[in-house]
């Protein structure tokens, strides 16, 4: 009986194990791309001055998209956001009792909560952020009025926005001389931000189909070029496949090395702006930060790039492959 045992255990261990004619095919499959992967490399640095061309012209095709859209991003967090700039900033009269104002508007419905600024504190602050304390010093009095900062009660659902008649219902105060609400440019620069993200959009795409289009070229007339090899190669039995491989491995190197291009590119256009961005970002008292690609985006790049040269790659090679006829 324990012999019965070990021998139906062998068997079992014997069907676990992968067949041998497997475990040889699997090989070559992987020795077959090891040697396209590389060789088509090789193919690339056998004809340097054409294989420099192609990638400039698929380099500025990443760039340019890329540049776009980090001018955007930063331009994003210059702006803000409108949430934080729906304060209503009310300045008064001179003579007006900006506490008595204050109280009165408390109750109104649509207001959430009253900040009161005296002249005085304004003054500290106007001194403290302009630069000009010195020449304000020499003022015999305080030409800044008092200021109700108004933070409107925020809409739920489908309500209106309660802001924009809060602004006309101010301006109509005799104790009011002015109402600045900043949240109406705001929208109207997030509005132009929207647009532009959306014609980067375009754009990416555009030029991403430019650069199929390069890519599918420039393997078409590596293909015409091979047209004898690859013949016999069919002639020999070899599927579409196996003739297809090497080509698809020069679209990822096209792709790859274009990625690192276009990278180096948005490196050095960041070198050369860094100077002038540095002094607008103090005349913004640093607000905000000019940032560039981060590591992880830096990847989705290369990535991008390489399954773009993969993919322009395969479409001309498949058109071109298809049938025995590779020309």
């Amino acid at each position: 009986m324990n012999r019965r045992v070990v021998a139906k255990s062998d068997v079992v261990v014997a069907e676990a194990k992968p067949p041998k004619k497997t475990r040889l095919s699997l090989r070559a499959w992987r020795e077959q791309h090891l040697y396209s992967f590389f060789s088509s490399l090789g193919r690339l640095a056998a004809r340097p001055w054409a294989t420099v061309m192609t990638l400039a012209v698929l380099s500025l095709a990443l760039a340019f998209p890329l540049l776009f859209w980090l001018l955007l991003d930063n331009a994003r967090g210059l702006s803000g956001t409108v949430e934080d700039s729906r304060a209503i900033s009310v300045f008064l009269k001179s003579g007006a009792d900006a506490d008595a104002l204050a109280a009165k508007l408390r109750a109104h419905a649509d207001v959430q909560s009253i900040t009161v600024k005296t002249p005085e504190q304004g003054l500290e602050e106007f001194k403290a952020h302009s630069g000009f304390a010195d020449a304000l010093n020499v003022l015999h009095y305080n030409p800044l009025p008092a200021l109700l900062i108004v933070d409107p009660r925020a809409a739920n659902g489908s309500e209106a926005d309660p802001a924009p008649a809060l602004v006309e219902e101010f301006r109509r105060d005799p104790a009011v001389d002015q109402v600045q609400y900043d949240a109406q440019w705001k929208q109207r620069l997030n509005a132009i931000l929207q647009l532009a993200r959306r014609g980067a959009a375009v754009l990416a795409v555009l030029l991403a189909l430019a650069a199929l289009l390069v890519v599918g070229n420039t393997v078409r007339l590596d293909i015409q070029g091979r047209a004898d090899e690859i013949a016999v190669m069919q002639l020999l039995g070899a599927d579409n496949g196996f003739v297809r491989r090497p080509f698809l491995y020069i679209g990822f190197w096209y792709g790859m090395f274009a990625g690192v291009a276009s990278l180096i590119l948005i490196g050095l256009v960041e070198w050369a702006l860094a100077a002038p961005l540095s002094a607008l970002a103090s005349s913004y008292d640093h607000r905000f930060d000019v940032h560039g690609l981060s590591v992880a985006q830096m990847a989705i790049v290369l990535a991008a790039s390489a399954a773009l040269g993969w993919f322009g790659a395969w479409i001309s090679a498949s058109r071109h492959i298809a049938l025995g006829q590779p020309t």
